[in-house]
C-alpha cells in the first residue's frame, strides 16, 4: 500500500474517532476515493480500528455497494424492479452493454465501465431508472439517453457533468392529505410536546391509535412506553429510512418534502422517552439525498431545534446523525438495521430481547419508519383525538401509497385508512387491471374480485407499495422476478432461507424454460410451507407470498408453462448422452433415450 494511502486511512479513521462501530461509514468513504476495497486497505482499516482482517472483510463482503474486486470507473446499475422491466429496462441495459462492449456484471477490460443490475431504487414512478457510481440517479431512461450515456462514458465525461435534466427526481404527489397537504412550521410540534410534558405527549400518541407505518403495524405509543420504562442509562431514537421494499418510494418523498417534520417527530419521540441521541438509517440508494438532509439538520441546530437545551428547555439535549447504508434489503428489518448501525453485517438478531430493551450498543432503542415520525409530529400539533377521528377504529389516520405499474398517473397518493382498492385504481388511471401487489413482494397480491377490499390493518395491510398489473402481464413472470429478488437479498444466515429461496428460483426457472410439470408446483407449495415456519426472520417467511398468491389466484399463468402433468426433468436427458455417443462412436437409434423401450 502506498504510504500516502496509509496516512489517508489513518486520518479517515481518526475523523470517526477510531470507533469500530463506524466501520461501514469508513468503508463507504474510502471506496468513494479509490473505487473499490483492496485487502491491504481493509487490513489497514482493521488495524486502525482494532479489528481483524476477517471482521472487516466480512462486513465489506456483505453489502452490495461495497466492492472487493475492481469495478468500472463508471459503475452503472440498472434498477431491476418488476415495474422497471415492464418499462423495458432489460432491453435498454442490453443496448448499453452492446454499445460499450461490456458483459453484464463485469468490468470492461480497460476498467472504464461496468454495467449490472441492482434491486429497486425507489423510483418506480419514473423508471426505468439507474444509478451511476451509487450516488447519482438517472430517471426515465430511454433509447436516446442510453445512446448518449454510452457516448459520454467513452468520452470520459464525469457523471456530474451529464445533462442535469437526467438527474431530476420528481415527487409526483397526486393526492395529499394530513401529512403531505401542508408543511408544519419547524419547531411547532416540539413546542406543543414541551408544553404538554413527556407523559402527556405519550398519552396523545396513545389516544391517536398510531401504528407503525413500516409494515408491521405495532402500536407506536406502546413501543415508546416500553423503551421509556426499560432499564438503562441511555435511550436511542432510530428512523428507519431503509426503504428497500420493491415498489415503495413514499419515504423518499417525505424526506424530500417534509424532512423537518420527520426530524421533529424524532425529537418528539426523544422528549417522550428521554433520549439524547438519534440516527437516521438512510438506504444507500438514497445517497443523493444526503447533502440536502444534512443541510436541514444544520438549519435545525442553528434554530435550537436540535442540540443542547432545545427550544430553551434545560436538560432536553438531542441530536441526529445520518448513517448511510450500502445496499442490503435485509437492513430494513429493525434488528438487522441496528447491527448495521453498529458497523457489522446486517444479520437479524434473535429476539427476544427486542430493541426497546436491548438495541443500539445495548441501549433501549425505538426504531420507527419515516412516515411514523412524520405522523407523530402531526399528532403533536393537532392532538391524538383529531388523528383518531380519521380512518377506521383499528387503523387510524392516513396512509401514503407509492403507486406504480400499469396506470396513467403513477406517484404518491395519501388516503385515510379504510379507502377501497377501487378508489386507488380509479384515481391513478388504471385500466383493465388484472392484479395489484399491495405492500411489495412481501405483501399480498389481489385479483380483480378483491378490489372492493379496504386498505387497513384489519383488511389489507401495507407498507406503502401499490403495483398495478393489467391483463397483458404474465403473473408467473412477476412472481419469478420477486423470487429472484428474495434469493439475491437473503442474508444467508439460516439454511431454510438461504437454500429455500434458491430452490424456489430453480423451480420457477425450470418452468420458464419449458420443462415444468404439476409436480414442480406441488414442490413450490411444500417449499412455501417449510420456509414460512422455519426461517430466522421475516424475509424467508414472506419470500413465497407472491408465489402462493399467484398460484392460488392466477393458476393458468403457471399451467401455460407446464410441459407435463407428471414429473418432467429440468434438462434434456437425451442431450446429456451426447458425450457418451461421441466417445463410443455411436449414433444409432438405440443410443438415443427416446428410442429405448
Amino acid at each position: 500500500m502506498p504510504p500516502n494511502d496509509e496516512t489517508e486511512i489513518a486520518a479517515l479513521v481518526a475523523r470517526h474517532g477510531a470507533d469500530p462501530h463506524a466501520l461501514l461509514q469508513i468503508l463507504r468513504e474510502w471506496q468513494a476515493r479509490r473505487g473499490w476495497l483492496d485487502r491491504h486497505a481493509l487490513a489497514q482499516i482493521g488495524r486502525a480500528l482494532g479489528l481483524t482482517l476477517a471482521q472487516v472483510e466480512g462486513v465489506a463482503g456483505f453489502y452490495r455497494f461495497l466492492h472487493l474486486e475492481p469495478v468500472g470507473a463508471y459503475r452503472i446499475l440498472f434498477s431491476d424492479n418488476v415495474t422497471d422491466r415492464m418499462l423495458g429496462s432489460e432491453a435498454l441495459m442490453a443496448d448499453l452493454c452492446r454499445r460499450l462492449g461490456v458483459a453484464p456484471g463485469r468490468a470492461a477490460a480497460d476498467g472504464l465501465v461496468s454495467v449490472a443490475r441492482t434491486s429497486c431504487t425507489g423510483l418506480g414512478d419514473q423508471g426505468p431508472a439507474l444509478l451511476v457510481n451509487h450516488h447519482q440517479v438517472v430517471t426515465r431512461v430511454d433509447a436516446a439517453r442510453i445512446a448518449e450515456i454510452a457516448r459520454l462514458v467513452r468520452a470520459r465525461v464525469p457523471a456530474a457533468d451529464w445533462p442535469a435534466a437526467w438527474f431530476e427526481v420528481q415527487d409526483n404527489v397526486r393526492r395529499a392529505d394530513l401529512l403531505l397537504g401542508s408543511t408544519p412550521e419547524p419547531g411547532a410540534g416540539l413546542a406543543a410536546a414541551l408544553a404538554r410534558g413527556p407523559e402527556a405527549t405519550l398519552a396523545e400518541i396513545r389516544t391517536s391509535g398510531l401504528r407503525g407505518r413500516g409494515g408491521a403495524g405495532f402500536a407506536t405509543a406502546q413501543k415508546w412506553l416500553l423503551c421509556r420504562e426499560a432499564p438503562g442509562a441511555e435511550r436511542i431514537v432510530v428512523c428507519n429510512a431503509d426503504e428497500g421494499e420493491p415498489g415503495t418510494f413514499k419515504d423518499r418523498v417525505l424526506l424530500t418534502r417534509q424532512a423537518d417534520a420527520v426530524f421533529e417527530g424524532m425529537g418528539i419521540a426523544a422528549f417522550a422517552i428521554g433520549a439524547r441521541r438519534g440516527f437516521v438509517y438512510l438506504r444507500g440508494e438514497y445517497r443523493y439525498l444526503l447533502e440536502a438532509l444534512e443541510a436541514v439538520l444544520e438549519r435545525r441546530r442553528a434554530a435550537k431545534l436540535l442540540g443542547r437545551s432545545i427550544l430553551g428547555r434545560a436538560g432536553f439535549d438531542f441530536d441526529i446523525q445520518i448513517h448511510l447504508g450500502a445496499g442490503a434489503y435485509i437492513c430494513g428489518e429493525e434488528s438487522a438495521l441496528i447491527e448495521s448501525l453498529e458497523g457489522r453485517r446486517g444479520t437479524p438478531r434473535i429476539r427476544p430481547p427486542f430493541p426497546v430493551e436491548h438495541g443500539y450498543l445495548g441501549h433501549p432503542t425505538i426504531v420507527n419508519n419515516v412516515e411514523t415520525f412524520c405522523a407523530a409530529n402531526r399528532i403533536a400539533l393537532d392532538g391524538g383525538a383529531a388523528w383518531a377521528a380519521i380512518g377506521t377504529a383499528k387503523s387510524t389516520g392516513t396512509k401514503i401509497h407509492s403507486i406504480s405499474g400499469d396506470c396513467d398517473r403513477p406517484g404518491i397518493y395519501e388516503y385515510p385508512y379504510g379507502t377501497r382498492i377501487t378508489r386507488l385504481l380509479e384515481d391513478c388511471g388504471a385500466h383493465d387491471t388484472q392484479a395489484v401487489q399491495v405492500g411489495g413482494p412481501s405483501g399480498v397480491c389481489l385479483s380483480a374480485f378483491e378490489f372492493g377490499r379496504r386498505i387497513a390493518f384489519e383488511d389489507v395491510p401495507t407498507a406503502g407499495a401499490f403495483m398495478v398489473f393489467d391483463r397483458s402481464r404474465d403473473l408467473f413472470e412477476v412472481a419469478r422476478g420477486f423470487a429472484h429478488f428474495f434469493a439475491d437479498e437473503s442474508c444467508g444466515f439460516c439454511t431454510p432461507c438461504r437454500v429455500g429461496t434458491a430452490l424456489v428460483v430453480k423451480r420457477l426457472d425450470k418452468l420458464a424454460a419449458g420443462h415444468g410439470s404439476r409436480h414442480d408446483i406441488d414442490v413450490l407449495f411444500e417449499l412455501d410451507k417449510l420456509m414460512h415456519g422455519a426461517t430466522h426472520c421475516g424475509l424467508g417467511a414472506s419470500a413465497c407470498n407472491p408465489l402462493r398468491d399467484t398460484i392460488l389466484k392466477f393458476r393458468p399463468a403457471y399451467e401455460r408453462h407446464l410441459k407435463s402433468l407428471h414429473f418432467e426433468p429440468g434438462f434434456d436427458l437425451d442431450a446429456e448422452l451426447s458425450i457418451a455417443r461421441r466417445m463410443t462412436g455411436r449414433d444409432d437409434a438405440g443410443a438415443h433415450l427416446e428410442n429405448r423401450s
